[in-house]
């Protein structure tokens, strides 16, 4: 077919989302991209023997979540958050057995030219799952686009996104074991063989159509890798777990971030900020934002002991860490239930929580810490809780009052 072809318009397929629209404009700019012609969005195709003749028109722009690096912050959010995350491994705190691992992974990647085998990092929320996979990124010397598991609800979605990603790159999904079957079946054949066989249309008129793909690495990041299927998992080359930070490494972080931000701290006032962050950075930046914004209002501007434990103290954050929701599941336990073994939903129902949150969020620190623990019967407070709420042990068990 000569490049001077002029294209003409034809029967118009009318695709039913917006996700097979962009599908079919993937297809077709690889596959067949001499003989398009770009106007405003709309293209059309002549006939051959590979493809039958086509036309779409009003092609919409790609909805924001198959466009995951397109930011919806505003430019003061995104820069502080970018300038307080981590770049690279050298400027990476904590984790050291799985840096280690990842950077030899890498390095190795990079001498042999190829993508990266598919990395899954599990553990807690707040510890730098998103951080690492943009490390690894920015390593590798090539672009991360982020997702999540909820997001990509059907499998065009899935299509529109892997078909954007240029050679060698890193997709990052979040939240990984939420993803639906229908999509994880899909994903196994791109992460395999980077391809993915795509159906069009319904019925008689019914066919498969193979799209091959660039090489790309897969970051998964999940809270609770149980949730995961076998045939998932097998397909993760490398598998790393992130652990709590201890005081020490959370306080290096934070006074690295109080450098960034262009704030003075003092070294008892990043302890005292460490030791009520759960053992998380995240949570350990959030709290250095709003003892800043004391310092500056109540204080000379500078983060000392004294502003940090008054701007804690206001924010209800203790010196274990706990809020005001940690001590509320420890009271309900011992006052609702009288100590005695608690299910996850009983408990949830009590203090209007959902289950999940309460088992993924607060109930991990909770058991760290030993304040609670978990046992066949369910969830059980310890001498510890008692103390810390300054209620009397009772005698023998289920003996409060």
């Amino acid at each position: 077919m000569p490049d001077c072809v002029f294209i003409c318009v034809s029967a118009v397929i009318r695709a039913q989302t917006e996700a097979l629209y962009i599908l079919i404009f993937n297809f077709l700019s690889q596959k067949y991209s001499k003989y398009l012609l770009f106007s405003n969005l709309n293209f059309s195709v002549i006939s051959t023997s590979i493809f039958p003749i086509f036309t779409v028109n009003e092609i919409e722009l790609m909805p924001d979540f198959l466009h995951p690096d397109k930011d919806n912050f505003s430019s003061d959010e995104l820069m502080q958050e970018e300038q307080i995350r981590p770049q690279s491994f050298k400027d990476f705190a904590g984790q050291r057995k799985t840096l280690e691992n990842l950077e030899v992974f890498v390095n190795a990647a990079k001498r042999r030219g190829g993508a990266l085998d598919h990395v899954l990092l599990h553990g807690p929320p707040g510890l730098g799952k998103t951080t690492l996979a943009n490390i690894i990124a920015n390593e590798l010397g090539v672009s991360c686009k982020i997702t999540s598991g909820p997001v990509l609800d059907k499998p065009g979605s899935l299509a529109g996104l892997l078909t954007n990603l240029e050679e060698n790159d890193v997709l990052f999904i979040d939240e990984i074991h939420r993803l639906s079957p229908v999509v994880e079946e899909y994903l196994y054949s791109a992460m395999e063989d980077y391809k993915i066989d795509i159906m069009l249309e319904t019925g008689p008129n019914a066919r498969s159509v193979q799209i091959s793909l660039n090489p790309f690495t897969l970051v998964g990041a999940t809270t609770r890798s149980g949730m995961l299927t076998k045939p998932m998992l097998a397909r993760f080359g490398i598998q790393s777990r992130l652990e709590y930070y201890t005081i020490e490494l959370l306080s290096m972080i934070i006074i690295r971030s109080a450098r960034v931000l262009g704030v003075r701290i003092y070294e008892d006032a990043a302890i005292e900020i460490a030791r009520r962050s759960r053992g998380t950075p995240r949570i350990a930046n959030a709290l250095l934002r709003r003892v800043r914004d004391f310092a500056e209002i109540k204080g000379n501007g500078e983060i000392e002991i004294n502003i940090t434990k008054y701007a804690l103290d206001s924010l209800h954050v203790d010196e274990f860490g706990l809020d005001e929701m940690d001590n509320k599941i420890m009271r309900v336990m011992i006052e609702n239930f009288k100590g005695k073994p608690v299910g996850i939903s009983a408990l949830a129902t009590s203090i209007a929580e959902n289950p999940e949150t309460l088992e993924e969020v607060y109930e991990p620190f909770l058991i760290q810490e030993g304040f609670i623990i978990r046992t066949p019967r369910g969830r059980e407070v310890t001498e510890k809780a008692y103390k810390h709420l300054n209620i009397p042990i009772p005698r023998n068990p289920g003996e409060l009052f």
